[in-house]
C-alpha cells in the first residue's frame, strides 16, 4: 500500500513540475523589451542584434523553444548565458554547490534542535522553559528573513560583537566552504527563521499526542515512560511534522536568494540577482526550475516520510 501512495505522489510530482516548468518559461517570455537589446544596450547595431537573437533562438516559434529547453533540461543543457557567453551549468555548478552546503549545514542544525526543543517543550508544558520557547519562537516567526540577517550583522559583526565577518569575501575560484566563519552568519540567519516553525509544530503535536487514549493505554499497562515517548508518542508525532520541516526546507530553497543577496554569498540566489538584473534569460529559467524542483523534491520526500512513520499506514502495509 505504502508502494502504490508513493509512486502516485510521485506521478503527481513529475505532472506538478511540468506545469511549473511551462509557468517558469512563459513568464520569462512575458518580461517586457528585448532581451538582446537589453544585454547589448541601445548602441548595439541591427546585425548584433539579429546575431545575439539567432543564438538565444528568439526567433523560433515558442513551442519549439520550449521543447528545446525542456528537453535541455534532461540532458543537463540548460543553455548559453547570453551576459557571460558559457554555458549555463558551468555557469551554475559552483553557485548550487555553495548553496546546498549552506542549506545542507543549516537543516542539519535547525531539523533536530527543533524537534528535540518541541518535544522537551511539551514534556515541560507550562513550565518555564515552555514559556520560554514558545516566546522566543512566536518572536522569530513573526520577524522577516532579512530583519534577522541585520540583526545579526548589528550583533555579531559591526556594532556589538566584532566576531564575524559581515559578507562572504571567498576569492574568485575558491570554494566559499574553505572560510568556514563566512558561513556561520548566513546558516544561523536561515536557522533561525526555519526553526520556531518546527518548534511549535513539534509541541503541539507531542502534546496532541501525549493526551491520546493509546499514550494512555500505554502508561496504564506499565510501558517506562521514556518507551511511551520514543515508540509510541514521537512516532506519531513525525508525521505531521514531517510536512512542516518540508515546507520550511523548500522555503530555505526558495528564500536562500534574499539571504545569500544580504550576505554578498555566492550561490544560486546571487546569480538569480546577478542574472536578473542582466537580462540573462536562459539563466533566470535554469534558476527558477531548480528551484522549483528542489521544492517539489523536498515535499515528496515529507510526504514520503510522513506515511514511513505513520504506524497505521505501517500495519495497514504488513497485513
Amino acid at each position: 500500500m505504502i508502494s502504490r501512495m508513493i509512486l502516485r505522489r510521485l506521478v503527481v510530482s513529475l505532472g506538478i513540475l511540468l506545469v511549473v516548468s511551462l509557468l517558469v518559461f512563459f513568464a520569462t517570455l512575458l518580461l517586457p523589451g528585448d532581451p538582446a537589446q537589453a544585454i547589448l544596450g541601445q548602441q548595439a547595431t541591427e546585425d548584433r542584434l539579429a546575431a545575439l537573437r539567432e543564438q538565444m533562438n528568439l526567433n523560433d516559434p515558442w513551442w519549439q523553444r520550449y521543447l528545446a529547453w525542456l528537453g535541455g533540461i534532461f540532458t543537463g543543457n540548460l543553455g548559453i548565458s547570453a551576459a557571460t557567453g558559457g554555458s549555463v551549468a558551468a555557469l551554475l555548478s559552483e553557485r548550487i554547490s555553495a548553496s546546498l552546503v549552506l542549506l545542507a549545514v543549516a537543516g542539519v542544525i535547525a531539523i533536530p534542535v527543533g524537534i528535540i526543543v518541541g518535544t522537551y517543550s511539551a514534556l515541560r508544558r507550562d513550565r518555564g522553559f515552555d514559556r520560554a520557547a514558545t516566546g522566543v519562537s512566536l518572536v522569530l516567526a513573526s520577524l522577516p528573513e532579512f530583519v534577522i540577517g541585520v540583526v545579526l550583522i548589528a550583533l555579531l559583526s559591526t556594532t556589538v560583537f566584532k566576531l564575524l565577518p559581515s559578507v562572504t569575501m571567498a576569492p574568485p575560484g575558491e570554494a566559499v566552504w574553505n572560510y568556514p566563519l563566512q558561513l556561520v552568519l548566513p546558516t544561523l540567519t536561515l536557522v533561525l527563521v526555519v526553526i520556531p516553525y518546527i518548534i511549535r509544530m513539534m509541541r503541539a503535536t507531542m502534546l496532541e499526542v501525549l493526551d491520546s487514549g493509546y499514550v494512555e493505554m500505554a502508561r496504564l499497562k506499565g510501558v517506562p515512560e521514556r518507551q511511551v515517548i520514543t515508540r509510541h508518542a514521537i512516532p506519531h508525532a513525525l508525521g505531521p511534522v514531517a510536512q512542516v520541516v518540508a515546507i520550511q526546507l523548500a522555503w530555505m530553497a526558495g528564500g536562500v536568494v534574499v539571504i545569500e543577496f544580504l550576505f554578498r554569498y555566492p550561490g544560486i540566489g546571487q546569480a538569480l540577482v546577478d542574472a536578473v538584473t542582466n537580462r540573462d534569460v536562459q539563466v533566470v529559467q535554469a534558476i527558477s526550475i531548480i528551484i522549483a524542483a528542489a521544492y517539489v523534491v523536498v515535499n515528496l520526500l515529507a510526504d514520503v516520510v510522513g506515511m514511513v512513520t505513520n504506524p497505521k499506514l505501517r500495519t495497514e502495509s504488513a497485513a
